[in-house]
């Protein structure tokens, strides 16, 4: 059996900030439609992974970064302008930043961004992007309130309705659930496991239960290293380092 070709590829990929070796020689593929989630300490490299699959590290002065991330084996860097990639690539930050306008303004703004005025056509991405990121129901009758008076677990999902708006391929997700409550981040992992049926989905946490929770193949990081990368009920049975086995213990990190 052929199996299918990965969505996102890298390979030998170095990122330096100046001096400083952020990521080294990694080596991994990112499967369509699966939940990919990244574990590791502090200063292990996991956000600069994830900003290096959309670019951002492009935007870190001093930045240099070598090897190779394709996306559907296109390479990001010569082969795809980056304001393309973006919106190929949607990124959910740990702190949620709604615009200080209307639920339904911040869900349209990126398309309004690229010219679109049509209102059909707005007020279907809004519906549908609602409806994917779970918070609908929620503000179906106060779109045009202001999105500020949402609680925080509702502006991060406003914030992955915005970036749904655009029909991405990929979303990355830094730390979504950080600063929410145990009902938020239960809704959000939810959102999670119900958008990868169109999604792929790539998560970096410091919450080892979650990813035990969501992701369905895991890496862990280490001081810039991928020390293992696996299946995650594999990962958190039996893994196959022991510097694995000592972060998802409690040891150290």
């Amino acid at each position: 059996m052929v199996s299918a070709p990965a969505k996102f590829s890298i390979a030998g990929l170095h990122v330096h900030y100046g001096k400083l070796c952020v990521l080294r020689d990694l080596n991994l593929d990112i499967q369509a439609n699966e939940i990919f989630t990244v574990i590791g300490p502090a200063n292990s490299g996991k956000t600069t992974f994830l900003h290096a699959l959309n670019r951002l590290v492009d935007l870190v002065p001093d930045s240099r970064l070598s090897g190779e991330v394709r996306l559907d084996g296109v390479d990001i860097r010569c082969g795809l302008e980056v304001e393309a990639l973006r919106r190929k690539v949607g990124i959910v930050f740990a702190l949620p930043l709604p615009l200080p306008i209307s639920i339904f303004e911040n869900v349209v703004y990126g398309l309004r961004m690229q010219g679109v005025r049509d209102a059909a056509v707005l007020d279907e991405a809004v519906e549908r992007s609602l409806h994917e990121s779970y918070l609908w129901d929620e503000v179906k009758d106060r779109l045009r309130s202001p999105a500020m008076n949402l609680s925080g677990g509702q502006q991060q999902r406003l914030c992955m309705a915005r970036i749904l708006a655009g029909r991405p391929d990929v979303l990355l997700f830094d730390e979504p659930t950080s600063g929410l409550d145990p009902i938020s981040t239960a809704r959000i992992e939810e959102t999670m496991l119900n958008l990868k049926e169109k999604y792929t989905i790539v998560l970096v946490t410091n919450n080892v239960a979650q990813a035990a929770r969501v992701g369905e193949r895991t890496a862990f990081f280490l001081m810039g290293d991928l020390v293992e990368v696996s299946a995650t009920s594999k990962m958190f049975t039996a893994p196959a380092d022991s510097r694995t086995s000592d972060y998802i213990t409690g040891k150290f990190g």
